[in-house]
C-alpha cells in the first residue's frame, strides 16, 4: 500500500518561516506556564534542603536517562530515516515501522530504568554523606517520576514526525498541557501544605500523599503532553498504526551511527552526573551545617532562566531548519546545507549574543521576577549560577544546530570524540573546584564548567563542520557575532551603570525587581538594536521578519 503522509511542499520556505513562528509562540507560552509551575514548585519546597534536592534529583533523572537510551538515537536516525521514508514508495510502510519500533523500544528500556531507580538514585549520592532518610524519599520519588521517560521518548518522536511533516503547532504548543497540569498539582501542594517561604518542609514530616501530589503531578504533566501529539498526528491525515518489522525501513545505514552517538550521550550523562553529585554534596554539607548554599534544585531553578532565551528564540529556528537541512544532506547538497546552517548560525548570534548580556547585568532582579516565592537566601545563592552559567549560552544555540548536523550527515564519530573532550574539560573544572574551593562555591564553578565545555564543544563541531561541507560561510558567521558581540557591549555598559542605582537586588520585592528587570532590559534592548542598525547587521529583520508579517495580518 502506498500513501503520502506528508503535506505537499512540507519544507518550503514559507512552511519554514511559519513554522518558525507558529513554534516561537507556542514556546513563547510555554515558557510563561513554565515559569509559573516553577514558581509553584519553589513555593511548594523551595530550591535548597534535603526535600528539595531529593525531588530535583529524581524528577530530573528521567531527562537524563532519555538522553542516554533515547535521545542519542532519535536524533541521529530518526529524522534522517523519517525523511528517507517520506520520499520512498512505501512511506507509509516505512514510517509505521519505524514508529513501532521506537515506541517498543521505549517502553521496554522503560520498564527496565524503574527496576533499576534504587541503583540510579544511588549513582546521584556518591560525593557526600546523604541521611538515609533523604535517600529513601529520593528513591520514592524516582519511582514516580522514571516512567517519564516513555513519555519523554514518545513526544520527541511524534514531534519529529510532524516536524517532517511540516506541521510544528502541537509540538510547540503540547508543553502548555503539561505546565497547567503542574501549576494545579504545585498549586494545591502549597494550598494543603503552605509555603516553604515561611518554612522549608522537612524529612521527619514528610507523608505519602505529599509525594503522590508532588511525583504524580509532574509525571501526569508528561503524559498528557505526550499523548497530545498523538491526536495531532491523525488529525493531521498521518493514520499511523502498529506494524512490526525492521526490514526495508533503512536501520542497517543508521546503525553506523548509533553507536557513536550513544557513547557521546553517555559521556554527557557521566560528566553530569559526577556534577550533580558534588551539588548534591554542598547542599547536604549546608544542611549539615545549618547554612544555604546552591545545591542541585538551585541548579535546576537557574537552568530554567538561562534556558529561556533558547527555548523562545533559537529552538523553533532549529525545529523548523533542521527537517530542511537533513533532506538537503540526504540528497548530497551541499551548498543547500551551507546556506541553512549559515542562516542558522547567524540568527545564532542575534539572540544569544544579548541574552548573555541580560542575564549576566540582570541577574538578580531576574531572578527575583521569576521566582517571586524564593526566599533572600535562596536569590543570593542563585545569583552568581546563573551568571556563571550565562556564557555558555553564546555556544548552546550554535552547537546543537552544528550538532545536529553531524548526525544528518551521518557521522557519529565526531560528535563522540570532541563530547570526550567537553566532559573532560567539565570534570577537571569541577573537581579542581572541590579541592581548592568551599562546597558553598561548588555548584557555581559546576555552572562555570558547563559554559566552558559548551565553548570547547562548539568550536570543535564548527572546526570540523568546516571542513566537511569545504566551508561554512564563516567570515560572514563571524562578521555577524563580532558586530553583535560590540552591540551587546555597549547595551551591557548602560545596564550596569543603571543597576549601581539598585541596592540589594536580591532583597527587592516582585514588583520592584520586574520593574528593574522591564526598565533595565529596555534600556538595553534600545542600545543593542541601535547598536546592529547602525553596524547593519541585517540579520534581526530575517529573525523578526516573519513575525512582523502575521502580526500585521492580524490587524
Amino acid at each position: 500500500m502506498t500513501a503520502e503522509p506528508t503535506p505537499q511542499d512540507p519544507l518550503s520556505d514559507e512552511r519554514l518561516r511559519r513554522g518558525s513562528v507558529l513554534m516561537a509562540t507556542g514556546t513563547l507560552v510555554s515558557r510563561g506556564t513554565g515559569l509559573l509551575r516553577t514558581l509553584l514548585l519553589v513555593a511548594a519546597i523551595g530550591t535548597v534542603g534535603p526535600v528539595a534536592d531529593a525531588f530535583d534529583i529524581a524528577n530530573t533523572l528521567p531527562t537524563m536517562l532519555f538522553a542516554l537510551v533515547s535521545a542519542g538515537a532519535i536524533q541521529s536516525v530518526l529524522m534522517p530515516q523519517i525523511m528517507a521514508a517520506i520520499q520512498a514508495e512505501n512511506a507509509q510502510e516505512r514510517l509505521d515501522k519505524l514508529l513501532t519500533l521506537a515506541v517498543i523500544t521505549l517502553a521496554v528500556l522503560t520498564a527496565l530504568l524503574v527496576a533499576a531507580v534504587p541503583l540510579l538514585i544511588r549513582l546521584f549520592s556518591l560525593v557526600g554523606d546523604w541521611p538515609p532518610e533523604q535517600l529513601a524519599l529520593a528513591i520514592t520519588f524516582g519511582y514516580w517520576c522514571v516512567p517519564q521517560v516513555f513519555f519523554y521518548g514518545l513526544f520527541t518522536v511524534l514531534g519529529d514526525m510532524l516536524s517532517a511533516r511540516g506541521q510544528f503547532g502541537a509540538f510547540g504548543w503540547a508543553p502548555v498541557a503539561n505546565n497547567i497540569i503542574s501549576i494545579a498539582g504545585f498549586g494545591a501542594f502549597v494550598w494543603l501544605w503552605g509555603s516553604a517561604r515561611t518554612e522549608l518542609p522537612g524529612l521527619e514530616g514528610w507523608t505519602t500523599t505529599q509525594t503522590v501530589v508532588l511525583a504524580g503531578t509532574a509525571t501526569l504533566g508528561i503524559v498528557v503532553q505526550a499523548l497530545i501529539l498523538v491526536v495531532a498526528l491523525r488529525r493531521g491525515g498521518f493514520p499511523w498504526r502498529l506494524r512490526l518489522g525492521v526490514r526495508g525501513i533503512g536501520l542497517r545505514t543508521a546503525s553506523r551511527v548509533v553507536g557513536w552517538t550513544l557513547g557521546a550521550v553517555a559521556l554527557e550523562q557521566v560528566g553530569v552526573t559526577y556534577l550533580r553529585n558534588v551539588m548534591a554534596a554542598a547542599g547536604v554539607e549546608a544542611t549539615a551545617g545549618g547554612s544555604v548554599a546552591a545545591g542541585p534544585a538551585t541548579y535546576s531553578s537557574v537552568l530554567l532562566i538561562y534556558l529561556l532565551p533558547h527555548s523562545v528564540l533559537m529552538v523553533p529556528i532549529i525545529t523548523a531548519l533542521f527537517p530542511r537541512l537533513s533532506a538537503a544532506a540526504a540528497r548530497g547538497d551541499l551548498a543547500g546545507v551551507r546556506a541553512d546552517l549559515s542562516t542558522g548560525l547567524r540568527l545564532a548570534a542575534v539572540v544569544t549574543v544579548f541574552a548573555t548580556t541580560v542575564v549576566v547585568v540582570l541577574a538578580g532582579p531576574l531572578l527575583k521576577a521569576v521566582l517571586p516565592t524564593a526566599s533572600v537566601e535562596m536569590i543570593e545563592v542563585a545569583i552568581p549560577v546563573l551568571q556563571a552559567m550565562a556564557p555558555g549560552l553564546v555556544a548552546l544555540g550554535a552547537t546543537i544546530l552544528v550538532k545536529r548536523m553531524y548526525f544528518a550527515l551521518g557521522d557519529g564519530r565526531s560528535v563522540f570524540v570532541i563530547q570526550v573532550l567537553a566532559t573532560t574539560v567539565s570534570v577537571i573544572v569541577v573537581l579542581v573546584a572541590t579541592w581548592v574551593l568551599d562546597f558553598r562555591w561548588w555548584t557555581v564553578a559546576a555552572a562555570a564548567a558547563g559554559s566552558l565545555a559548551a565553548w570547547v564543544s562548539v568550536l570543535a563541531r564548527v572546526r570540523g563542520m568546516r571542513r566537511k561541507l569545504g566551508g561554512i560561510d564563516g567570515h560572514r558567521v563571524l562578521r555577524v557575532y563580532v558586530r553583535t558581540g560590540l552591540a551587546s557591549l555597549v547595551a551591557g555598559a548602560a545596564g550596569l551603570a543603571l543597576m549601581r542605582l539598585v541596592d540589594a537586588p536580591a532583597a527587592l520585592t516582585w514588583v520592584q525587581a520586574v520593574a528593574v528587570t522591564a526598565g533595565i532590559g529596555l534600556v538595553m534592548v534600545g542600545v543593542y538594536l541601535a547598536g546592529l542598525r547602525l553596524m547593519r547587521v541585517r540579520e534581526l529583520e530575517s529573525a523578526l521578519g516573519p513575525l512582523l508579517r502575521r502580526l500585521r495580518r492580524t490587524r
